[in-house]
């Protein structure tokens, strides 16, 4: 697995390695992490190896333009890497993978144009469409396998140019947990109500995930509805500044952060609330939303790739076509006030998220990696393949 960026990092591309990591070490397989940055952080996992890198900013990202001596050699023992970044960890994979033989399999996760200008207005206007119209194409010709999330993430690479075969593999979930008996958190404890109706927003407190949207539009439900709660669970760079937010709309009684808290708090945070609200538009496969799918949860959000892949409006949830203030707010109301349907299409989710289980998606990942070691392995018994592997070997 090559990243740009691990642990302590927390993103859906970490839990996604993670999670896969896991799953594939139980079947019996070793799962290698190349990464930037964070020597000094102390992995509770094996075969974690980080290079050095230059932070970038604030936003927990390294710039780095090789891996270590030890970090190369080992990688190029590798029978397969998968990418999860395309330029940094992309560029080198092409260097150190390509001339060896060894399968390159890419998923792309994030809409890049979208999250450069979330985070860097300026960067933003440069990793625009024109930038990854000519790098994007490029590289996916490039590797060996191309995968996408969604049906929506795979649209978006086709408009961006990419001509090669694209293959959807969801993102997986290990349900394990919502698959047993939940102990929901106590309602008392955020000074909620049971007559309350929680909307809860689980994830990073960043600028691409559009939570001022989300308040704005929960302070317009709270003039109506007195019972309305909004609970945001996770930490990030915007919280100080959404807290301000809802000081200043004069909402705090009805609002709660909890900060970052323990996975098995998500859960029960999840069975005790009433509806996973997001705005974001930047999710390609949201691990979040499934989690809170799987949770018995109606999902509020926005039609967008990735959340439209994963919820059906009117099923499992409820979808506004676009960024519209006045829709979002009255379908919160229409949430609060249909508690019938609100509850059936959070049976339908719950229902719905099975085909997200690891176990599904872990296979088919494994199918990918086993073909693409396979549609290698000619090449890699080339005279100059093997030469060059033999002098990996040596070194």
């Amino acid at each position: 697995m090559l990243a740009d960026v691990y642990k302590p990092h927390v993103s859906g591309i970490t839990n996604y390695i993670e999670l896969n990591k896991k799953w594939l070490e139980t079947k019996g397989h070793d799962v290698f992490v190349f990464t930037f940055g964070g020597e000094g952080y102390q992995d509770e996992e094996k075969n974690v190896i980080r290079s050095p890198g230059l932070p970038l900013l604030d936003t927990g990202y390294y710039l780095g333009f090789r891996y270590s001596v030890e970090a190369i050699r080992l990688l190029r023992m590798m029978d397969v890497v998968h990418v999860h970044h395309p330029f940094l960890s992309g560029s080198l994979s092409l260097r150190y993978c390509r001339p060896r033989g060894i399968p390159i399999v890419f998923t792309n996760h994030t809409r890049y144009d979208l999250y450069a200008r979330a985070y860097l207005p300026v960067l933003g206007e440069i990793v625009g469409d024109p930038a990854l119209e000519a790098y994007l194409p490029v590289f996916c010709q490039a590797v060996d396998v191309v995968i996408a999330p969604s049906y929506g993430m795979r649209d978006v690479l086709k408009k961006l140019g990419v001509t090669v075969d694209i293959q959807v593999v969801p993102n997986g979930v290990d349900l394990t947990a919502f698959r047993q008996p939940i102990v929901a958190a106590k309602r008392e404890e955020l000074g909620f109500r049971d007559a309350n109706i929680v909307f809860v927003y689980v994830g990073r407190l960043g600028p691409e995930k559009n939570l001022p949207f989300l308040i704005r539009c929960f302070t317009g439900v709270v003039q109506a509805f007195d019972q309305a709660r909004l609970l945001l669970v996770g930490d990030g760079p915007e919280r100080r500044a959404l807290e301000e937010m809802v000081e200043k709309s004069g909402i705090m009684p009805y609002v709660r952060f909890t900060g970052m808290v323990p996975y098995e708090r998500v859960c029960q945070y999840l069975k005790m609330a009433d509806v996973f609200a997001t705005a974001s538009v930047t999710e390609v496969h949201p691990l979040s939303v499934i989690e809170a799918m799987a949770a018995g949860l109606p999902v509020l959000g926005i039609h967008s790739p990735g959340i439209s892949d994963s919820v059906q409006d009117g099923v499992s949830g409820l979808l506004i076509s676009e960024e519209d203030m006045a829709a979002f707010t009255a379908k919160m109301a229409w949430l609060i006030s249909h508690k019938e349907e609100r509850l059936r299409m959070g049976e339908n989710a719950r229902r719905e998220s099975e085909r997200f289980s690891i176990d599904q998606t872990g296979a088919k990942m494994l199918d990918i990696y086993q073909t693409a070691i396979e549609g290698k392995a000619q090449k890699r018994r080339s005279f100059s393949v093997r030469f060059r592997r033999l002098l990996d070997r040596l070194r």
